[in-house]
């Protein structure tokens, strides 16, 4: 059976795209989200399938709804649904990610040593880290891909971008947190610490300091989501999570 929280999160991940895109399309399963001054941002420019839909009919959907773009991505967040949809946008030349809905069951951390910065503080560890994933990446797509994250602002009642510094004052590991306290929902969102700064306890602090400002909001649902094939949702487990649900991404060139 589907954990009791799985809806919620569900519900509340559906809600984020639809109000930190620029705009917004209905399609049948699910919407469009447009937003042209992030134009090299998948994220920006996806189709969220939340609903049920005839996974013969998606790619077709995909179509009509991102034909513009040079690339397609659909997110499928429920997990029979994604299942269902896997062959057809296989055969239509899709890759598949699966990816973990992990929720935080364990102690809630006294606090963490991490800050909240606005994006300024962020752009040179995001840009070097773009910069290492995407080595033939322009200038202009790097600049949207960090510059996206202000979109994400409108995304929440409460966004916070929370970061671990060095002794020297350099940005060592960063993460989103997204806090709903009407709906007691918070996400934490793209935790990510620098090559130079791994193994040092960075990226402790900063889930540490998200997990305190969530529950000091009054979110008793506290989730997030991990790459079910990489190694960090192990580390998450360790920390407190467990897997309650998947959902999957299809990505085409």
């Amino acid at each position: 059976m589907p954990h009791s929280a799985l809806p919620q999160i569900n519900s509340f991940m559906s809600a984020f795209a639809r109000r930190q895109a620029a705009r917004v399309v209905d399609v049948p399963g699910g919407f469009a989200v447009h937003d042209d001054a992030f134009a090299h941002s998948r994220a920006n420019n996806q189709l969220v399938i939340d609903t049920a839909v005839d996974p013969e009919a998606l790619p077709a959907i995909a179509e009509e709804a991102l034909g513009h773009l040079p690339y397609r991505l659909i997110s499928v967040l429920d997990d029979e649904v994604g299942t269902a949809c896997a062959e057809p946008l296989i055969r239509a030349g899709y890759t598949q990610s699966t990816y973990l809905v992990m929720l935080h069951t364990g102690p809630v951390p006294a606090g963490g040593s991490a800050e909240a910065m606005d994006l300024d503080a962020l752009r040179v560890p995001l840009a070097r880290r773009w910069r290492d994933l995407l080595p033939d990446a322009d200038d202009v797509e790097v600049r949207h891909l960090v510059d996206r994250r202000e979109a994400r602002r409108r995304g929440a009642d409460v966004v916070h971008f929370l970061g671990a510094r060095t002794e020297e004052g350099e940005v060592a590991s960063w993460a989103d947190l997204y806090l709903d306290p009407a709906t007691g929902m918070a996400q934490i969102e793209d935790l990510i610490t620098s090559e130079a700064h791994l193994g040092r306890g960075y990226a402790g602090a900063v889930l540490s300091t998200a997990l305190r400002l969530a529950a000091d909001h009054d979110c008793g649902t506290r989730f997030l989501t991990a790459d079910a094939t990489d190694w960090p949702r192990h580390w998450y487990e360790r920390r407190g999570f467990s897997v309650i649900g998947h959902t999957h991404c299809f990505q085409r060139s």
